[in-house]
């Protein structure tokens, strides 16, 4: 089987702390060839672990998620991706005490 046959979009790049949200949508049969392809190719523990889990949680009776099985960053509709914050908006950060932002202990006026 090759990583283009798979039930998953980029299989073997993917994160694996990812790989247990997007097998959710998968079917026990899907999870199966994960596991074969797994075991064939890589044989990560923690990777067989997860799929291995998730055949018994379909097998005691769990449906699969829907949803979409890939790793992609969802934007949300409507935003260009940036700050809608100007930065002649933001105020300045305030560091040191009283009205003297920054200066070194040594050049503060001392309280007598």
């Amino acid at each position: 089987m090759s990583p283009q046959e798979l039930p998953l979009i980029d299989y073997d790049n993917g994160p694996v702390g990812s790989l247990q949200h997007r097998i959710r949508s998968l079917d026990g049969q899907e999870i199966q060839q994960l596991l074969d392809y797994e075991r064939e190719h890589n044989n990560r523990v923690q990777v067989m672990e997860i799929l291995e889990k998730r055949s018994q949680e379909l097998r005691d009776g769990a449906t699969p998620s829907g949803g979409a099985q890939d790793d992609r960053r969802v934007e949300a509709e409507g935003t260009a991706g940036e700050s809608p914050v100007e930065p002649s908006g933001s105020p300045e950060p305030r560091h040191g005490i009283g009205g003297l932002p920054g200066k070194p202990e040594a050049d503060r006026p001392r309280n007598q």
